[in-house]
């Protein structure tokens, strides 16, 4: 009885390979296709990112101090741009005349002047003006890194011991 059991079981088995092989059949009879469109629009789009700018730690300001930072901006190819940069958040700054205020209690009103300029030899002011003193450029769909160079000209007094910020805002244009 165990034998007629285990045959049955086998044949069993074997039918229920044989309709799940069925159902994987390939067929020869001909075919038919049909087509479908995929899609994507790309808009002129533009991206920022800003690395700080510092100008590290100094005694009496009586020689200008110079340094330099970055921006990365990511355009689509082709997306024309410009990229400003305003006078700051310290009350009185502008783009002429960069300030950093004092950051410890009873000093916040005392100021560094500092400027940012657009090449190395300092003589272009970055300001954010489109089509005076701002940065031009065309995407590529890739990042590209700017140069921002800073400098703390000589003071005529140097101020009391404090550490000095502003926060300047990168803004591309597109």
């Amino acid at each position: 009885m165990t034998r007629r059991l285990s045959a049955r079981a086998l044949v069993f088995a074997l039918s229920a390979m044989a309709s799940l092989s069925a159902s994987a059949a390939t067929y020869s009879n001909g075919t038919s296709t049909a087509t479908f469109n995929v899609t994507l629009t790309l808009q002129a789009n533009c991206g920022i990112t800003a690395n700080p700018l510092n100008f590290g730690t100094s005694g009496v300001l009586s020689t200008a101090i110079n340094q330099q930072s970055t921006l990365s901006v990511t355009c689509t190819n082709t997306t024309p741009y410009n990229v400003g940069l305003d006078a700051g958040t310290v009350t009185g700054s502008s783009v002429a005349n960069r300030l950093m205020a004092g950051t410890a209690t009873g000093n916040t009103g005392t100021t560094v002047a500092f400027e940012l300029y657009q090449d190395a030899g300092h003589t272009t002011v970055w300001g954010n003006t489109q089509g005076t003193n701002t940065v031009a450029g065309t995407g590529s769909g890739a990042a590209q890194t700017i140069n921002v160079y800073g400098q703390v000209p000589v003071q005529a007094t140097t101020p009391k011991p404090d550490t000095y910020q502003t926060t300047i805002t990168a803004t591309v244009y597109f």
